[in-house]
Parts: C-alpha cells; sequence; structure tokens
C-alpha cells in the first residue's frame, strides 16, 4: 500500500521547488523531507526526482504526482459525505494563461472557491503550451488552448477569445500612416508576451508577412496593456480586457476588421471526483468566452 506520507512529501518539494521550502510548508526538518523521497525512491526502485541541474520528477515521479492530485480530489467528496473527517481548505493546483487570469476568471469562481472552501494554487502559463503541465503530474487541471486531452484527462471546450492588434492612435498615425505593409510591420516595435507567445507570429503571417519584427517582450498581462497604452508598441490584446480603452478611443486596431480567435479548453482528470465536476459546470455556465461549436471528450 502507497504510504501517502511519502507522496505528500514528492508533491510539496515539485510545488515548492526546492527541499527546504517543502520541509516549510510541511512542519518539517529539510533532512526529515530528504528522508522520505529517499525512502520512496527505495521503495520504488526508482528515483522519483532529478536534482540538477533544475529539480523536476522522473517519469515514475510524475505518475505517483498525478496520482496524488486525483486523490485530494476525491477526498474533498468523501469529507462532504462524512464532516468530521474535514480537514482545513482544500487547495487545487491549475494551470492557465494570463490573459484568462487578468479579465473573467476571478469573476467565473469566486462564488465557487467560497462555497467549496476551495484554495487555488495558480500556475500562470502561455496558452499554447500549459498542457505540459498535466503532462509532467504538477497540475490537477488546466486551462489552454490544446484541444487534445491527456491520457486519463477529459477535454471540454470553454469557447473562445477575440485578440485584436492595437496601439494608441498616435502610434498608428506614427508608423501605419498609410496601412499595414511589409515595411510598415518589419519597422514598428510590436509587444510579445513572452518568447513561447506565438500570437503575434500568427498575426503577421495572416497579414503575409514572415519575416523578422522588432519587439518588446513582457510577461504580464495588465503590463502589456500599459505598454500599449505609453505608445511603446502595438499588440494583440483580448477585446475583453480593453473593451473601455477602445470605446475611449485610446486604443484603436492597426488593421481593423482583423483579428484572432484563440479557443481555450478546460483539462481536468477523469477520477477528479464531484469537486472538479462541479468546477467545470461552473466554469462552461460562467465563462464570458464566445461559446464554442462543438464539445470534446
Amino acid at each position: 500500500m502507497i504510504d501517502y506520507k511519502l507522496l505528500e512529501a514528492l508533491a510539496t518539494v515539485v510545488e515548492c521547488g526546492g527541499f527546504e521550502r517543502a520541509g516549510q510548508a510541511l512542519g518539517l526538518s529539510q533532512s526529515a523531507v530528504s528522508q522520505r523521497i529517499r525512502t520512496l525512491e527505495i521503495r520504488l526502485g526508482q528515483p522519483v526526482l532529478v536534482r540538477s541541474p533544475a529539480l523536476r520528477a522522473t517519469p515514475a515521479g510524475q505518475r505517483l504526482l498525478n496520482h496524488v492530485q486525483q486523490v485530494q480530489l476525491l477526498e474533498r467528496d468523501l469529507t462532504r459525505a462524512i464532516p468530521g473527517l474535514a480537514e482545513p481548505a482544500a487547495r487545487l493546483r491549475i494551470a492557465l494563461n494570463a490573459d484568462s487570469l487578468a479579465t473573467w476568471w476571478a469573476a467565473a469562481l469566486g462564488d465557487f472557491c467560497r462555497d467549496e472552501e476551495l484554495l487555488l494554487d495558480l500556475v500562470i502559463e502561455d496558452q499554447d503550451i500549459g498542457l505540459r503541465r498535466m503532462r509532467e503530474g504538477d497540475v490537477a487541471a488546466c486551462l489552454c488552448s490544446s484541444p487534445q486531452p491527456v491520457a486519463g484527462a477529459r477535454c471540454v471546450p470553454l469557447g473562445s477569445m477575440e485578440y485584436l492588434p492595437l496601439a494608441t492612435p498616435a502610434y498608428v498615425a506614427r508608423h501605419f500612416a498609410r496601412g499595414i505593409s511589409e515595411t510598415s510591420l518589419g519597422a514598428a516595435p510590436a509587444i510579445v508576451f513572452g518568447p513561447n507567445d506565438q500570437l503575434q507570429h500568427r498575426f503577421l503571417a495572416a497579414c503575409g508577412y514572415h519575416r523578422s519584427f522588432p519587439y518588446h517582450l513582457c510577461p504580464s498581462s495588465e503590463g502589456f496593456v500599459k505598454l500599449a497604452l505609453a505608445g511603446m508598441g502595438y499588440g494583440m490584446i483580448p477585446g475583453i480586457q480593453v473593451d473601455r480603452d477602445m470605446a475611449a478611443g485610446r486604443l484603436v486596431s492597426i488593421a481593423p476588421g482583423r483579428s484572432l480567435e484563440v479557443s481555450l479548453y478546460w483539462h481536468f482528470w477523469r477520477h477528479g471526483g464531484g469537486v472538479m465536476d462541479r468546477l467545470t459546470q461552473t466554469l462552461k455556465a460562467a465563462s464570458p468566452l464566445t461559446p464554442p461549436s462543438a464539445s470534446h471528450s
């Protein structure tokens, strides 16, 4: 039978990114946490962590982390049925894209987390790569742009988010007075969220531009908008994030009529229990995204 104290140590080390911080979270010494990991590895006959160059779970460790996430969710259902077993509020680790967090996510789940006494541990990843966290066993659920579920998980489409190529009117007058062209797109500074962000490249490709371009890197949704409002560049911004700025004329499109639709999918483990089912239904009902045209499972 699995010793869940050992699995708890593994999950906490990965979540905290180190043995010392894991010990603080568990109320144990660093050496005690290390001993639990060693005991787990001895019982399995193989390592569960790679210590260098960066701490991460091995394939065996990832499978154990997946198991821990699902057990924690099932325990939530049990404590609802037997209140005497209840412990402090459970924590659910979820990967999602920064733009959802900056726009609709909190309002959609605020009441749910209060009523369920659920704490969230949010991992911010670009919508194109967030699913990797689930494959690695680091999170129990993921909101990303991939429609392909991982083995043992379900995928539910939540809808799409429209991104517009926005900048200040002064910026557009300075760089795109004659409209977009290969020359203007190659010279005008853009704003890119991070090295994994491909929205800008997709927009340029849709405009027939495939060459290099100058850009600022800004891994913050709020900071991204502030750079655009400061006239530092143009960028692909969700319309729902800046509707007031567009209505007031502070931000305008460099290419009116052009936009990108990014579909978002909610991934979660099939054996996540009732709390995950209720969370999924809440997201489907509260999401302000453009409704999906089809469902996935």
